[in-house]
C-alpha cells in the first residue's frame, strides 16, 4: 500500500523568511518562526491567501514529507 504524500500539502504564510506560528494570547501580537514545520497551517488556499494579505506575507504550498516551500 502507497501513501499519496500530495495530501500532506498544506498553506501556510511566510514574510521575510519567516512563517507565521500563531497569534499570541497574552499581547495580541502575530508570533513568526524560522521553520516551516512550526508553521500555522491550513488546507483552505483561500484562507491563507487572506490571512497572507492581512499580514503582508506570502502565501506558501509546504509538504512536510519532502520538505518543498513553494508560492501558492
Amino acid at each position: 500500500m502507497s501513501v499519496d504524500i500530495r495530501l500532506y500539502t498544506r498553506a501556510i504564510v511566510r514574510k521575510n523568511n519567516e512563517y507565521l506560528q500563531c497569534k499570541s494570547g497574552m499581547f495580541g501580537g502575530l508570533v513568526w518562526c524560522q521553520s516551516p514545520y512550526q508553521a500555522w497551517w491550513t488546507r483552505n488556499a483561500d484562507d491563507a491567501r487572506k490571512i497572507a494579505r492581512v499580514t503582508g506575507g506570502t502565501a506558501m504550498l509546504f509538504n512536510p514529507i519532502v520538505g518543498k516551500v513553494k508560492v501558492l
